[in-house]
């Protein structure tokens, strides 16, 4: 709706430009006017409908409530009915924020804010003195909204599922102990990212993952093509036992990673130089002849555990070689799970450790939440991984 001219001249003569948005300028003026306005008119169509109903209701003058918006504090009069019955919808009778200051804190808390930095932020830009505890109820409420995403129906075909763990510090029974936050990364079959689930355990294994696997059948999955997880104990069986036709693949990136923890730091560039004759290899066979020859080599002899690491995985790591490069680098590049485990520690690291385990999940919901809004579309690589796709698992990507 357009606004008059004539009267943004009124509204603005005689002001100062640069007082327009600041605290007490025309910005809150407006909004305290506006406020009142919509107030008034919703009590005439309360005392209206009331009036119907049983008649005898009428106004009772005005009481002040002061509230607070995402730019200041304001005093707003609140007009009142004789029977007490009048609970306005814009701003209800305990209500002290305008929505659009819980959107600004929830905001700096998923950008990993700590409450005594959000309480500063809003203290210094807005002038406005938030208690720990208002901050407290207005993130909690986002409980609720994790709950229900955690339960959302999912899709029925995944052609990979990437399955990651981060270590947080959580208050438990009196000890401050090291949970595991397990995180599960969809792709679809047009290529797009889809969070599943966040889970946290203390301890995994075959139980733990059965659960998880189960809970992700119950919510729609009918079937995972590939499943790339890092040395998760108790994974493969657990989803072999629920999605028996799942490729359980071990991640390429992990695990040279784990292979570098061997490595002194100024033999880690050749040392990856040589590891990448494994993985590039043609097929399995052509990458356990080069595994051999890594083991009876320079870098093999001076850090036999590399060796070994890979050895220990090799029946998992098998199946990355039956499929084409396009697909390889698909599995290979797990740097969308990677991006999201940075903002996780980025914003954990600020707190040291969580109270419970609520307050953990509520903290990483927001942060991917946060960080999925940023996704655009499926990477550039999809489009020929998905011809690929379609040709290896036929009816079970063709037919989803």
């Amino acid at each position: 709706m357009a606004i008059d001219k004539e009267l943004l001249d009124q509204l603005l003569a005689g002001r100062d430009p640069k007082d327009l948005f600041s605290k007490d300028g025309l910005l809150d003026d407006l909004k305290k006017a506006l406020s009142e306005r919509i107030l008034d008119a919703e009590l005439d169509e309360h005392l209206e409908r009331e009036a119907l109903e049983s008649g005898g209701n009428r106004r009772n003058g005005t009481s002040k409530k002061t509230v607070l918006t995402g730019t200041s504090k304001l005093t707003i009069s609140v007009p009142r009915d004789r029977a007490g019955s009048f609970d306005p919808k814009l701003i209800a009778k305990y209500q002290r924020r305008f929505p659009d200051f819980d959107e600004k804190i929830i905001s700096m808390y998923a950008r990993g804010l700590s409450v005594r930095e959000i309480r500063a932020h809003l203290e210094e830009i807005y002038g406005i003195e938030v208690s720990p505890d208002l901050i407290s109820a207005v993130t909690d409420a986002v409980l609720e909204e994790v709950a229900e995403w955690q339960n959302r129906p999912l899709d029925a075909v995944y052609p990979l599922v990437f399955f990651d763990a981060i270590r947080v510090k959580i208050r438990d029974e009196g000890f401050v102990r090291n949970k595991a936050v397990y995180i599960a990364l969809g792709i679809l079959p047009d290529g797009n990212k889809e969070i599943l689930g966040i889970w946290i355990e203390q301890t995994e294994g075959a139980k733990f993952w059965l659960r998880v696997m189960n809970e992700l059948k119950n919510r729609g999955i009918g079937d995972i093509l590939i499943a790339v997880v890092d040395g998760l104990k108790g994974f493969p069986e657990a989803i072999t036992a629920v999605f028996p036709q799942t490729v359980v693949q071990t991640c390429i990136v992990h695990l040279i990673r784990h292979s570098l923890g061997f490595v002194s730091w100024k033999d880690r560039k050749p040392a990856v130089a040589a590891l990448r004759a494994i993985y590039r290899a043609r097929d399995a066979e052509a990458g356990l002849k080069a595994l051999e020859d890594f083991d009876a080599g320079p870098w093999g002899r001076r850090y036999p555990a590399i060796a070994q690491s890979w050895r220990r995985n090799w029946s998992q790591i098998v199946p990355f070689f039956a499929f084409p490069e396009s697909v390889r680098r698909i599995i290979y590049t797990t740097n969308a799970i990677e991006a999201l485990n940075a903002k996780v520690r980025r914003a954990v690291r600020t707190r040291g450790h969580f109270p419970t385990d609520d307050a953990a999940m509520k903290l990483i919901y927001l942060v991917l939440n946060h960080a999925s809004a940023d996704w655009k579309r499926a990477p550039r690589e999809w489009n020929e991984a998905r011809a690929q796709f379609a040709v290896i698992f036929g009816e079970r990507f063709i037919g989803q």
